[in-house]
C-alpha cells in the first residue's frame, strides 16, 4: 500500500508571506490618540505667541528699584535699553523689528527646536510625523532628517555650547538682582528669577547631547569616576528631560510676566528684605 504526501499549507511554503488585512480604516485605535498631539498645538501655540509679543513691546522689561530683568531680553544690547538694564553694552541699532536681546534670543530658540524632545513634540502635532504610534503619517513620503532644513537638527550640540553661555548670563542677571539701589535686597521676584534659571540649568544639562558630552565616549567609567558620577546625575536628569522642556516654558512665560508686571505698575513686588 502507497500512500501520497499532500502538499503542505500554505503558510508553510517557502517564500510564502501572509497578505496584509484589507482595512480601510485609517487606524483601529479607539481611545484619545489625537489629544496629545492638540494639547501639544495649543501648548507651544500659545507660548511662542506670548513670546512674540513680549519680545516686540520693546518696553516693561526692567525694573530699576530692584534689577530685575526679564530673560526674553537679556542681555539687552539696542540702544533703545533703559539705564543700566544692559551689561554688555548697547551696540545694535533700536529698529523695532530687533529684539533687546537679537544676540542671544535666535540661539535659544534653534536650542529648542533641535531638542530631541521638541522635535518628537513638533514632527507628531504641528506636521502629524507620525501624530501617535499605530496611526499613519500625514505624508506621502517620509525622508527623516536627511534634507535641508531637518539636517540643521544635527548642529544641536554646539547650540547647546551657546544654551549654556546664556544660561550663565541668566544667572548672573538674577544674582544681579539681589543688590538694589538700596543694597542687599530680597523680594518674590528675586525667588522667581532664581527659581526660573535653576529650572533652565535642569533643562539644559538633561540635553541628550550634554549626556553624550560629560560619558558618552568613555570606554572605561572605572578609570574616569567623577565624570562617571556626573554622568549618573545628568542620566537621571535626562530621564525628565520632557517634563524639565515643559516646565521651563513655563517658568519662562512666569519670570517675564512677573517683570512686566512690576515694571508696569500694574502690582508691587512682595519684599521681604529692603
Amino acid at each position: 500500500m502507497t500512500t501520497t504526501k499532500s502538499a503542505p499549507p500554505p503558510a508553510l511554503r517557502p517564500g510564502w508571506t501572509r497578505p496584509r488585512a484589507a482595512i480601510a480604516a485609517r487606524t483601529l485605535r479607539t481611545d484619545r490618540w489625537w489629544f496629545a498631539p492638540l494639547i501639544t498645538v495649543v501648548g507651544l501655540g500659545a507660548w511662542v505667541l506670548y513670546a512674540t509679543v513680549r519680545v516686540f513691546m520693546h518696553k516693561w522689561y526692567w525694573v530699576e528699584q530692584y534689577h530685575y530683568l526679564t530673560p526674553f531680553y537679556s542681555p539687552c544690547l539696542t540702544d533703545r535699553c533703559v539705564p543700566d538694564s544692559s551689561h554688555f553694552g548697547t551696540f545694535l541699532p533700536s529698529w523695532w523689528i530687533i529684539p533687546e536681546a537679537a544676540l542671544t534670543l535666535p540661539f535659544l530658540l534653534l536650542f529648542r527646536l533641535t531638542c530631541y524632545y521638541y522635535r518628537k513634540a513638533y514632527y507628531r502635532s504641528f506636521w502629524l510625523s507620525p501624530p501617535a504610534c499605530a496611526v499613519p503619517d500625514g505624508h506621502k513620503t517620509y525622508s527623516g532628517e536627511t534634507r535641508f532644513p531637518l539636517l540643521g537638527q544635527n548642529l544641536h550640540r554646539y547650540f547647546f555650547y551657546l544654551a549654556a553661555i546664556i544660561s550663565l548670563i541668566n544667572t548672573y542677571d538674577a544674582i544681579l538682582a539681589f543688590s538694589s539701589p538700596k543694597g542687599f535686597g530680597f523680594g518674590l521676584g528675586n525667588v522667581i528669577l532664581v527659581g526660573n534659571v535653576v529650572m533652565l540649568w535642569a533643562y539644559t544639562i538633561s540635553c541628550h547631547s550634554c549626556r553624550h558630552i560629560i560619558g558618552g565616549r568613555l570606554k572605561h567609567f572605572s578609570q574616569h569616576p567623577v565624570r562617571y558620577r556626573a554622568w549618573t546625575l545628568v542620566s537621571k536628569l535626562n530621564a525628565r528631560h520632557m517634563q524639565l522642556a515643559w516646565i521651563t516654558l513655563g517658568t519662562l512665560a512666569l519670570t517675564d510676566f512677573y517683570v512686566m508686571a512690576v515694571s508696569a505698575g500694574w502690582f508691587s513686588d512682595l519684599r521681604f528684605i529692603n
